[in-house]
Formats: structure tokens, C-alpha cells, sequence
């Protein structure tokens, strides 16, 4: 099984920075997509940005140019880069990862979530 850590949220002023980190440990053949979605107070989850494995990459319209998602597929990890950041970012931020497994079972793994916090 796959465990996805996260790291980096916080709190932040309004136009401020912060970059997530998300690492995946345990035993797989191959991570796939792998990305970001958050959840706001009372809304639904939503996509924030992804990336495959060949560096193909999607972003959620109202995060273009402000954020930038990477990923270093040698260290397992995805990173979110978020700049200009405005008090509607605030939100548990979640790391997803489409995972192939040894047995070539492909399935979706989700981290804890880590909260990012933005004052106006």
C-alpha cells in the first residue's frame, strides 16, 4: 500500500507564497497522475492541478498563473508552488496519486490533507 505525506501549508498574508510537498513511501510498480485538490469550509473538493508522468499537466482555470505543480519522479514526490495567494485559497490542500501496483492493479491513493490558511 501507498502512504502520501504532505508538507509546507500554513498560514499566510494575502499575496504571500507557500510551497506543498507531497512524498510517496511503501511498495508500488508506478505512480501515474499525480496531483492536488482542496476543499474549502462548505464546498466540495476540487481539482487544483495534475501532472502525469511525462510532465503533462492540468490546471483548475482560476489557479493558472498564480500556481506552479512539479514533480521529481526519482524522489516519488509532487510539489505545488503557490504564489500571489488570495483568502478564497484557504483550504485543505490534498495530494492524490494514481497508483500502479506490483500486481499491476491501478488505484487512487489520498494524503491527509495539510491546511493552508491566507489573511486578507
Amino acid at each position: 500500500q501507498v502512504q502520501l505525506v504532505e508538507s509546507g501549508g500554513g498560514s499566510v498574508q494575502a499575496g504571500g507564497s507557500l510551497r506543498l510537498s507531497c512524498a510517496a513511501s511503501g511498495s508500488f510498480f508506478n505512480i501515474n497522475l499525480m496531483g492536488w485538490h482542496r476543499q474549502a469550509p462548505g464546498k466540495q473538493r476540487e481539482l487544483v492541478a495534475s501532472i502525469t508522468r511525462d510532465g503533462n499537466i492540468n490546471y483548475a482555470d482560476s489557479m493558472k498563473g498564480r500556481f506552479t505543480i512539479s514533480r521529481d519522479n526519482a524522489k516519488n514526490t509532487v510539489y505545488l508552488q503557490m504564489n500571489s495567494l488570495k483568502p478564497e485559497d484557504t483550504a485543505v490542500y490534498y495530494c492524490v496519486a494514481d497508483i500502479s501496483s506490483n500486481h499491476r492493479r491501478v488505484y487512487t491513493s489520498w494524503g491527509q490533507g495539510t491546511q493552508v490558511t491566507v489573511s486578507s
